[in-house]
């Protein structure tokens, strides 16, 4: 028979129940009232987290279970729907359907975390040498790319001249297997980067 839970009170304490059937010192905490719908938060000793939510009060026996990941902006979190007949019975069904999708996502998502902490790690090292080549360069970190700017400012004789600016403008990708590079400026700083880039490509 499903259990009564039409106040949050009710489903708090069904949430602890369930949070003991599952033992391994699961404990129970609040969610935001904006997920829609009562809502609680069931953790363990491992960090393992689950959001237990009642999403329509017009039926109150019917619970969604959402695994919790640390970052779900790359690994959809699995969850599954449930009938609270019984904290027991909706504790098996935890173990039973949700954890192996749990661990499935949670292993998934830490093998994106380390392909992005490696990409980044050779972004920073190719990153470090073009702008070690760029003396006083402005270096900022963007989503999964580096930009590199340098800029010289010169005023040409006569007061009333624009000041000419020469700027290297270096983009590199999440990786760092490519460097992307636009120079503009006058003729006379431009065309010797050119010449002087050609000649290195030449010895290479």
């Amino acid at each position: 028979m499903p259990q009564e839970l039409t106040t949050q009170a009710q489903f708090d304490a069904f949430a602890a129940e369930v949070a003991r059937e599952l033992g391994t010192h699961c404990r129970t905490a609040p969610l935001p009232a904006e997920l829609g719908g009562m809502a609680r938060l069931i953790v363990d000793d491992d960090g393992r987290a689950l959001r237990l939510v009642q999403p329509d009060r017009r039926r109150p026996e019917r619970l969604r279970i959402n695994a919790a990941l640390p970052d779900e902006s790359e690994v959809s979190a699995p969850s599954i729907g449930v009938t609270a007949s019984s904290a027991r019975h909706v504790a098996r069904e935890i173990v039973r359907r949700l954890y192996p999708l749990h661990a499935e996502a949670a292993q998934q998502a830490a093998e994106i975390t380390a392909r992005r902490q490696a990409e980044e790690r050779a972004r920073r090292a190719v990153a470090e040498v073009v702008a070690g080549a760029l003396p006083g360069a402005r270096v900022q970190e963007q989503h999964r790319r580096t930009l590199i700017v340098w800029q010289h400012h010169t005023r040409p004789q006569g007061e009333h001249s624009p000041v000419q600016v020469d700027s290297v403008c270096a983009v590199v990708r999440a990786s760092g297997e490519s460097v992307q590079v636009d120079v503009s400026g006058r003729p006379d700083s431009v065309v010797p980067m050119l010449a002087a880039f050609a000649r290195a490509h030449e010895r290479s």
